[in-house]
């Protein structure tokens, strides 16, 4: 019998209540015994909890009230915060009627302005499977968008629409845009449409929230932390989150590092990463976390100070995150964390030069996203060059005082590489389902990969 309401408070104060409640619990009708039911928590709260028949329909779930249900898996990270499992895929982009509407009729907006969001804790068996059974509801909120939420979200429509009145609906990447992604969406990634200005067939693709500003959501909603705004919706009326950025290190740029302190009157640290505190300080903040910033937070923002010599060579790689071998082996690539991290994360390269005397040089900032050409090739295929490395059989052997492994190096893509991060190779140590012992690996982007998307900063 489906849930009766008169009010969206009639229906936010009855999903309040499955608050603490497991998915076994939720379940009256034993889907999760069922293999065939695909979304499966959508699926049982939409069917048991609220009782109406799954649909795709193009208005809201609650069309009465305009309010769309979603459900969103947590995880734990290491350091002990939560995070969003996975970006929140909407509905399906119609690529021939999305071009004919302006924002506010376009079919995200009319579908998900409001949206009921069931946040779950996502837990796994011992084999490493989903523990369907023991997901708990942890916290059921109406999301509504504002302020430079909104405003971001709107560029981000425009953008889209902007590469399909292009006839480019086919080069579509979700690092195009910084909250409203652009997911590709089907059976596999070969799920394709037409598109209205070109007869080349576009990837099918749906509307999403990225994995980072769901994280942000996560923080805002259940850890409560309050973040500070680095823009206003009326500075972003005018211009690009990016055009912002620029504004900030512009009047910095050529400048060494002692001045830059002298100019913010702030005392240069000597420690090893002083160039990425005074990046921090550029932009108003202490230490080198952006997460307590609205917007980084939200667009997922990384930065990375990249220190150069007067000849404009560099040495160091680039981490972008640690390995969870056992997820990789559950995960294909398509549905891989690693993939949405790569679509959601924006790297802000933040770049310095030696002059003659050795004094680091603000040359300029870069913003930049991985293509999905290079998402599509050389990351896949490392991902999938690892991934059969550890169900074939993890190698390691000494030479001299050091060791090597049959992990893919620098060499295998020109791209990135696997290697261990941190002095304390017994600390790191991991056992695998199958009861491999493998040392803790951090994926790293090639030093010379990185030279190359910085170099016109570079003399």
């Amino acid at each position: 019998m489906a849930f009766e309401y008169e009010t969206i408070d009639d229906l936010v104060s009855y999903a309040r209540e499955a608050e603490g409640e497991y998915l076994k619990d939720i379940d009256k009708q034993n889907m999760l015994e069922n293999t065939n039911v695909k979304g499966k928590v959508g699926t049982i709260i939409e069917a048991s909890y609220f009782g109406y028949e799954v649909n795709s329909k193009p208005e809201p779930d609650f069309a009465d009230v305009g309010v769309e249900l979603k459900t969103t898996g947590l995880k734990k990270l290491k350091n002990g915060q939560l995070s969003a499992k996975e970006r929140l895929v909407l509905n399906i982009i119609n690529y021939e009627d999305e071009v004919k509407v302006d924002f506010e009729d376009s079919s995200f907006w009319k579908k998900n302005a409001k949206l009921l969001i069931f946040f779950y804790t996502y837990t796994r068996d011992k084999d490493g499977k989903p523990d369907y059974r023991n997901f708990q509801i942890v916290k059921t909120v109406l999301h509504e968008f504002t302020g430079t939420d909104l405003e971001i979200i709107k560029q981000d429509f425009e953008d889209i629409k902007a590469k399909i009145l292009s006839g480019e609906a086919h080069m579509i990447s979700e690092g195009d845009t910084n909250i409203l992604g652009a997911c590709t969406k089907g059976a596999t990634s070969n799920s394709q449409r037409t598109q209205p200005y070109s007869e080349i067939p576009a990837k099918q693709r749906a509307f999403s929230l990225k994995q980072g500003y769901m994280t942000a959501l996560v923080r805002k909603y259940i850890k409560d932390i309050k973040m500070i705004s680095f823009t206003s919706p009326e500075e972003l009326e005018g211009k690009t989150f990016e055009e912002l950025l620029h504004d900030y290190f512009r009047p910095y740029i050529g400048k060494r590092d002692i001045d830059i302190a002298d100019d913010l009157n702030y005392q240069l640290s000597r420690s090893k990463n002083k160039l990425a505190l005074l990046a921090s300080r550029i932009l108003g903040i202490q230490g080198t976390s952006l997460n307590h910033i609205e917007e980084f937070s939200k667009l997922n923002i990384k930065f990375k100070t990249i220190r150069a010599t007067k000849t404009g060579t560099m040495q160091e790689s680039m981490s972008f995150g640690n390995v969870d071998y056992n997820e990789i082996l559950q995960e294909d690539w398509e549905e891989s964390s690693l993939k949405m991290e790569m679509e959601s994360i924006k790297w802000l390269f933040i770049v310095f030069q030696e002059d003659e005397d050795g004094n680091p040089v603000l040359k300029g900032i870069k913003l930049w996203s991985v293509p999905e050409s290079i998402l599509d090739d050389e990351i896949r295929n490392f991902y999938n060059e690892v991934k059969r490395i550890l169900q074939e059989g993890f190698e390691e052997w000494p030479v001299g005082k050091q060791r090597r492994n049959n992990f893919p190096k620098s060499g295998f893509n020109g791209v990135c590489h696997l290697r261990t991060k941190g002095t304390n190779r017994e600390k790191s140590m991991v056992t695998l389902s199958d009861g491999q012992r493998i040392p803790g690996h951090a994926f790293w982007f090639n030093s010379r990969f990185i030279k190359n998307l910085v170099q016109e900063l570079i003399d």
